[in-house]
């Protein structure tokens, strides 16, 4: 009876995708106040990036690291060409060659400050590295590590992959919320062997995640982005964007053509010198 309410519920992931095609994009995408701007001066030249005053847990804490000195001396840990350089883990001011680095961070975490579509993966945010989902369900930002994108760009086909894909996956999510919450039922009825009941009730849960489910498209505008400057669209939703690069952008270029080993650690040292906070 298990396989059975399998097979109904891939029949309704069915549906749950020709739903997701009806579904009108938010082309709303609010502009944010300017926060302080910290300079990054790097063994490859300086980079300047400004904070976001909507996420202010994320910008106060990295005020905070920055004037206590925390990033001064840290190595760009990992380093991906065409996606992003990362920093931030301490454990990498003394590293020895060839050391595994990534796991260092203060003794707290931050909550996530999640403000898509309003800020978004594109070339040149500055966001917030994370553990996964299976370890970190309420996204939770490490307290240090931040990257910055450098991501690529991708065609009006890819976009309209991603978007479909993206919508696809919150339908099936939430149809899966919705089995979880009815198990107790699911299982009833498979005892009871009773192939009408579950029919009907794959299609209570179908129409409560038609009339309910939470789906949020790419608005056009981050669609736009991505086709002309680029960036790293996958991450959307999920990492805690908090900035951007508002000077030295070739800097970061630089930095994301290092050649790196089999764990996206440079092979030769690219480090923050010193960070410093400046005038707006």
């Amino acid at each position: 009876m298990r396989q059975l309410f399998l097979i109904i519920t891939l029949l309704a992931v069915a549906v749950m995708s020709e739903l997701a095609q009806q579904v009108t994009p938010n082309m709303t995408t609010p502009t944010s106040k300017a926060g302080p701007v910290v300079e990054l001066l790097t063994t490859e030249g300086p980079v300047k990036v400004m904070l976001y005053d909507d996420t202010p847990q994320h910008r106060d804490n990295f005020v905070k690291l920055v004037t206590e000195g925390y990033y001064d001396g840290l190595l760009f840990h990992r380093v991906i060409k065409d996606f992003m350089v990362q920093t931030g883990d301490p454990d990498s001011r003394e590293a020895k060659p060839g050391q595994r680095l990534g796991a260092g961070s203060p003794d707290y975490t931050i909550p996530a400050e999640i403000e898509y579509p309003r800020h978004f993966n594109r070339r040149g945010a500055l966001a917030a590295a994370r553990t996964g989902d299976n370890v970190n369900p309420e996204r939770r930002s490490s307290g240090s590590q931040f990257y910055i994108v450098t991501g690529r760009t991708y065609s009006a086909r890819e976009m309209e992959a991603m978007q479909e894909r993206q919508k696809q996956a919150q339908f099936q999510s939430y149809f899966r919320q919705l089995c979880q919450q009815h198990q107790e039922e699911i299982d009833m009825l498979q005892r009871a062997g009773d192939k009408e009941g579950l029919d009907a009730l794959r299609q209570r849960l179908i129409a409560d995640t038609e009339q309910n489910a939470p789906v949020q498209s790419i608005p056009q505008e981050v669609i736009d982005v991505y086709t002309t400057e680029g960036g790293a669209p996958h991450l959307d939703g999920a990492y805690t964007v908090f900035g951007e690069v508002i000077e030295g952008m070739d800097v970061i270029d630089r930095i994301q053509q290092t050649e790196t080993d089999s764990s996206d650690r440079p092979l030769e040292d690219v480090r923050i010198i010193k960070a410093t906070i400046l005038d707006k």
